[in-house]
């Protein structure tokens, strides 16, 4: 092969985007890949498959409790787990075929094997096939991440699991132990809570959702899942697992208490770290910080001349969303353009039900930078669509800034968040005020007019709230 313009190790959200820019940029482009599906965690194991089952048990909850819309019976439904998974692979097998579709098509080459950094200009791919090397001018790494596993909790993938082995139980847990509280932990949580698992989430933070929801947000997203049956107990430290009478159990300590927590599955979700694993970076001399993430400047270029980085396997919100700008950019950048992303205005969504989205900073983020700020907020038990469709668990909360009136954050707990977020990054992304969302025209009812209510708030001009 000729010498390429790009390679790009990982074919995640962030590397196969970073490939379909580039060849539309004109580069001459070549996507490696260790495993045999393109897609990366996100598409295989983690984001679309978790909401394919979030979707599934959603259905079934919702059907079950049915019965105060006239429809009866409901009370003798029964589900199939493995009908249950066979969806998930489907709706995970036909967005594999799509990516594989639109990268060929671009005329990117999929390289098969796993890819580690060679001599400068070089990536060296190892598959059954043997070794094969490809000259480029640039490397782009996008090898994501991986679970991190608790040195005195390792997976075995049949007691300690991790959210890989989370999306493919073949049955319902009777009681399952979630370690953590952010949204892989509250999300797989919902899954086989709402199929009939006595779920228990234990966190170490007094608060859900992590340190970029402020407390009055985690605690209505919170209130709203345990009427759905789980159970949390934060503010506690995880020491460990044993055996017990009935099985397994989880041990912890809260309060200077021993405490117990009987489990057939421990979920642990305690986060992510990068994935260099194969990668070949301390042979080539690349530079990772305390965390063993990639270092990149400002452009994303590594220490290693022509070697960029991007997604999970660098510094930043590990999100597919995030990894996909920076595949553009890194892509235009490389392509002579201006490539840029705006790190303001990153959404994050935990896809529990309801949802729980944010974008921006939060309140306590502001109090802590001593940013003067002005609040407003609306309860969804005023908005008529949410009344109508089973939807006033939740509320909206605008930050805006008190001088400007920018909108420097947004916070929601709602049905449907995840779609509404959106609202407020454009809002944000041309530095709109809280007057500007409040002089939207939304349409009626629609649960999004609570997110202008909150900006009409934060004036203290709500129509519909006092």
């Amino acid at each position: 092969m000729s010498q390429l313009d790009l390679v790009i190790i990982g074919s995640g959200p962030g590397g196969y985007v970073a490939a379909i820019k580039a060849a539309q940029l004109g580069l001459k482009v070549a996507l490696v890949e260790k495993d045999q599906s393109l897609g990366g965690t996100c598409l295989n194991i983690g984001c679309i498959p978790s909401k394919a089952l979030l979707h599934s048990t959603e259905v079934w909850h919702h059907a079950r409790d049915s019965k105060k819309h006239g429809i009866v019976g409901a009370d003798k439904l029964t589900f199939d787990v493995s009908a249950l998974m066979a969806n998930k692979d489907k709706v995970v097998g036909q967005l594999n075929k799509g990516v594989e579709f639109l990268v060929t098509k671009r005329g990117v080459e999929v390289v098969r094997g796993l890819g580690r950094l060679g001599k400068p200009g070089e990536v060296l791919v190892r598959s059954s096939a043997g070794e094969r090397i490809l000259n480029t001018k640039n490397i782009l790494i996008a090898t994501g991440s991986v679970p991190i596993e608790l040195p005195f909790m390792k997976f075995d993938g049949e007691t300690v699991i991790s959210s890989d082995h989370g999306i493919a139980l073949k049955s319902v847990p009777e009681k399952m132990v979630v370690v953590g509280a952010g949204a892989i932990g509250l999300e797989l949580g919902s899954v086989w809570s709402r199929l009939g698992s006595q779920v228990t989430v234990v966190e170490m933070l007094t608060t859900i959702g992590g340190p970029s929801y402020d407390a009055d947000i985690a605690k209505a997203a919170q209130t709203a899942l345990e009427k759905q049956g789980i159970k949390f107990e934060l503010g506690t430290k995880v020491t460990g697992v044993k055996k017990s009478a009935a099985g397994f159990a989880l041990t912890a300590e809260r309060d200077g208490k021993v405490l117990e927590f009987p489990a057939d599955k421990i979920l642990v979700a305690v986060g992510r770290k990068a994935n260099t694993t194969g990668l070949g970076a301390a042979e080539a001399g690349l530079k990772l910080d305390e965390r063993g993430r990639v270092v990149i400047d400002g452009h994303f270029l590594t220490n290693l001349p022509g070697v960029y980085a991007i997604g999970d396997v660098v510094a930043g919100p590990m999100l597919a969303h995030k990894a996909e700008e920076e595949g553009v950019a890194v892509a235009e950048n490389i392509a002579g353009k201006h490539g840029h992303v705006n790190y303001a205005v990153i959404p994050g969504v935990i896809y529990t039900d309801p949802e729980v989205a944010s974008v921006g900073i939060s309140e306590a983020e502001a109090k802590a930078k001593n940013i003067e700020i002005k609040i407003g907020k609306f309860q969804l038990s005023g908005n008529g669509r949410a009344i109508a469709t089973d939807g006033t668990a939740g509320m909206i909360k605008v930050i805006a800034c008190a001088k400007s009136d920018k909108v420097l954050g947004v916070q929601m707990v709602a049905k449907g968040a995840s779609e509404m977020i959106a609202a407020a990054c454009a809002h944000m992304e041309y530095g709109g005020s809280a007057e500007d969302v409040a002089r939207t025209c939304f349409a009626h009812p629609t649960v999004s007019e609570s997110f202008k209510e909150a900006a009409m708030a934060v004036s203290k001009m709500s129509i519909h709230s006092l």
